[in-house]
Parts: structure tokens; C-alpha cells; sequence
């Protein structure tokens, strides 16, 4: 199966949420939530990304993550709660607003069968009262989802993989090589060259699937993560938009959806005048009208 055909087999089965003048979506993706050791580059940015994910929460937004949430191929997910437990619990918080939706992507592949789903994340050990406690019981996960509006026009959100055959294909092989090879190397400063997120050549060639899949489907608007490039188009150009990563050396970058616009925007620590830390947001792209692009 091509790189075409998987992404056109994701669009035809994507889930379906609404997209309207009333609905607020903040899509992160590729966390990669490790365990806190010295592989785990979401390990720096953990506070600036509850921090921005507990405004978001407050601010009644839907979150929608596009994929590699969780770094299952260098961990287990025993270890990535453990260090962790703070965001999941946050993470809960949307769960049980049903405002909470997940897209898996290769490095979270595991959570395709539902039986992953439910031993990962539906229940957790809570050492301080020795029980078991709900967690995200019936997690919604999927491989892509569709924010529809009424006139049934659509931003279609992927994780990317599919485009990349490697990492799609024969994923199980990656996360082997990322487990006895690439993680250990990492620390010597070695990069996985399979990775289009560590590797220029291999990231053009994931979009240039993306982008003619788009031409080949009536610029239908994409929306993805996987490479770790943001992408904010302008109207007039190619649709395809990239919310980046969680995993930047200094901050998280995620695309709003609110009053039907879409915004690219970045969290980071500032130092003040006074010398206090503090987490701020700033926009990178946008606010853009989602008319321009679906209309």
C-alpha cells in the first residue's frame, strides 16, 4: 500500500467532531513523555506544557492530540506514568469533560488495539492508598480525525506517519533499532537517521507525500505533526499545517481552533525584569480565518 493510499484509507475512516463558531480545539502532538531519564527530551519542557494545558482546560478547550504522545518505544509505560503522574491526571480532567481525543502515531502505535488501551490507561496503582483508581477508562484513540463543519467541508488531522513508509510499515523494526541502538547513541549526540524529525532529507520527502496527497484531493486542508516542523500556510498557498512538537530545545508549539480560526503558537519560559521565571504564550501565525482555506 502506498503513502497515498494509507492517508486516503485514514480519511475515509476518521473519526468526526464538530467544527463551528462555538467549538475550541488545541492540537500538540509528539509529546514523546518518556521517563524522566536522560533520553527524555519531553522531560525539559513538562511544566510548560501542564501549565499551557491547564489554561487550556480552564479556558474550556477540547485537546486533541495528533500522535507520539507517549514514548512507548523507549519506555514502558509503567515508567512514563510514574513520571508523569501529574499531566495524566490533568489529561483525566479533559477525559472526563469528554474533551479529550488522541490520535496514535508510530512511537504510540501500540494503543491501535484496545486492549493496550485499557491496560495502559484505563486504571492506576495509587501507592498512597495501596488501590487501583480510574484513570482515562475508554480513551478515545484513532488513527485520524475530521473536524466537520455543517456544509460537511473538513480539516482533516493525521499523526503524518502514514508518508512514511519506514515508520509505518515496519515500525515494530524502528522501535527495536530506537531501543538497543539509537537510544543509547543519542547521549553521544548520534541522531536516528530514520527519524524525520532528526533527518532533513528523510522530513522533505514525508511532505512531499503529504503535499500530493492534498493536490490529488481537492486541497483538502491537513493538519499533522510527526516531523516536528511547524507549518502555518498562507490562504493562497498549499493547505498543510504542522503544529511541531512538545519537544523543542526551548519551548512546545500547537495550533488553536476558536471562532473559526486557526492560530500557530508557541509556550515558553521568559525571564522578567524582576528576574521571575514564568511560562508565556506567544503567536506565531495567525489568527487566520479557516474560511480562507475550506471555502
Amino acid at each position: 500500500m502506498s503513502a497515498q493510499s494509507r492517508i486516503t484509507k485514514a480519511f475515509k475512516n476518521a473519526k468526526k467532531l464538530p467544527l463551528n463558531s462555538n467549538t475550541k480545539y488545541v492540537l500538540f502532538s509528539d509529546c514523546h513523555r518518556g521517563d524522566n531519564g536522560f533520553a527524555d527530551d519531553f522531560a525539559r519542557n513538562r511544566y510548560v506544557y501542564q501549565f499551557a494545558l491547564s489554561q487550556y482546560f480552564a479556558n474550556n478547550f477540547t485537546y486533541i492530540e495528533l500522535g507520539d504522545g507517549d514514548e512507548l518505544w523507549e519506555n514502558s509505560f509503567d515508567k512514563i506514568f510514574r513520571a508523569n503522574k501529574d499531566v495524566f491526571l490533568l489529561l483525566k480532567k479533559f477525559h472526563d469533560k469528554d474533551r479529550l481525543h488522541f490520535i496514535w502515531g508510530n512511537h504510540d502505535m501500540d494503543y491501535k488495539k484496545p486492549k493496550n488501551i485499557r491496560k495502559n490507561l484505563h486504571h492506576y496503582y495509587d501507592a498512597a492508598t495501596g488501590q487501583q483508581k480510574e484513570l482515562l477508562v475508554n480513551a478515545s484513540y484513532s488513527e485520524a480525525i475530521r473536524l466537520e463543519t455543517e456544509n460537511k467541508q473538513s480539516l482533516f488531522l493525521l499523526h503524518g506517519h502514514q508518508a512514511d513508509w519506514f515508520n509505518y510499515r515496519f515500525w515494530k523494526l524502528s522501535r527495536f533499532l530506537v531501543r538497543v541502538l539509537w537510544r543509547p547513541l543519542q547521549t553521544l549526540g548520534i541522531d536516528d537517521p530514520t527519524s524525520p524529525a532528526k533527518n532533513f532529507r528523510e522530513l522533505i520527502r514525508v511532505e512531499r507525500h503529504i503535499e500530493k496527497w492534498i493536490l490529488n484531493n481537492n486541497n483538502q486542508v491537513l493538519i499533522t505533526g510527526h516531523t516536528h516542523r511547524p507549518r502555518f500556510p498562507q490562504p493562497k498557498e498549499l493547505p498543510y499545517f504542522n503544529d511541531g512538537s512538545c519537544v523543542h530545545p526551548r519551548c512546545i508549539t500547537g495550533l488553536e481552533i476558536e471562532n473559526n480560526q486557526i492560530t500557530l503558537i508557541k509556550w515558553h519560559l521568559i525571564t522578567t525584569s524582576e528576574g521571575v521565571m514564568q511560562v508565556q504564550r506567544t503567536v506565531l501565525e495567525g489568527p487566520q480565518n479557516i474560511t480562507d482555506y475550506i471555502a
